[in-house]
């Protein structure tokens, strides 16, 4: 595993980076998580277009450590978004069943799979009967968004016995440089910056729950090249951005700009990812 600086402690919940403040000005709050989680309703056009993917190496990945295949498998995509991950799990031949609140997320998910099943709720309350029998339960770039005193027993409660609940993040890549120090350029610049620290640290959580799980951990390692228009559009499809507003996201997206083509002069990015992957099984059923 590459070596991950640690958290400075272990959030639930995305961690705002304080920034120095003038005793002349009383300071802005942050935007709240909840300002945060509803921000994306505002850019789901911008997230379906710019947000990456993930390479077959994760499904390889998910299949190995839960023991399954997921073709064939009934799949629960839960906080699915526009549905990123959604395609790419039916395009392994899953069954999937689509749970996303947002309203304007979810029209992009219709929209782009118009024959994928869509519930308009909460991973805290998966409006799904006991006996439901998912084999698999998966949060793509979501799990964050949750309580996961409430999210993890509804995951564990429409699990069949033996399936998989599958977390797991794209990363900006911290053992890249530039990747890196754009980070820390927004962590600077943006109030409501967050670090990623829910998904290295994922197990561990998992397992302070007291309910007597065990995770298996991985981390993939992969590159996308796309036009810098479309690296600031992810960036900008962030909660961080989007909950501010364009007008005063437009400055650090234009400063953006021109740091990043010092690093690639003909404007076609090489975004690294760290996609970390947190795979946990409901134990089978007692004889």
């Amino acid at each position: 595993m590459p070596h991950r600086p640690p958290p400075e402690q272990l959030p639930l919940t995305p961690q705002p980076v304080p920034l120095p403040l003038s005793s002349a000005v009383p300071p802005a709050p942050p935007p709240s998580h909840a300002t945060l989680a509803r921000s994306f309703d505002a850019v789901a056009a911008q997230y379906a277009a710019a947000r990456p993917g993930y390479p077959p190496a994760l499904f390889d990945a998910i299949e190995e450590l839960a023991g399954q295949s997921l073709d064939g498998a009934r799949v629960l995509d839960v906080g699915a978004g526009t549905g990123i991950a959604t395609g790419l799990l039916a395009g392994r031949g899953a069954r999937v069943t689509a749970v996303e609140p947002g309203a304007a997320m979810a029209a992009e998910l219709r929209a782009a799979h118009p024959g994928t099943p869509l519930v308009r709720a909460l991973g805290d309350a998966l409006p799904f009967s006991d006996d439901a029998g998912f084999d698999l339960v998966s949060y793509a770039q979501a799990w964050h968004w949750t309580a996961p005193a409430r999210s993890v027993p509804e995951a564990l409660r429409v699990l069949r016995p033996g399936g998989a609940l599958a977390l797991w993040w794209n990363i900006p890549d911290p053992d890249v440089g530039w990747a890196a120090e754009q980070e820390a350029r927004l962590a600077r610049r943006l109030l409501g910056y967050h670090r990623h620290g829910v998904a290295p640290e994922a197990p561990d959580l998992l397992r302070g729950l007291g309910l007597g799980l065990e995770s298996a951990f991985r981390v993939l390692h992969w590159t996308r090249r796309v036009p810098l228009d479309t690296h600031l559009a992810m960036l900008g499809s962030r909660s961080y951005f989007s909950a501010i507003g364009p007008a005063a996201a437009a400055p650090v997206l234009e400063d953006e700009r021109a740091a990043v083509l010092k690093i690639f002069p003909d404007g076609i990015v090489e975004e690294a990812y760290a996609l970390d992957l947190t795979v946990t099984l409901r134990p089978p059923a007692s004889s």
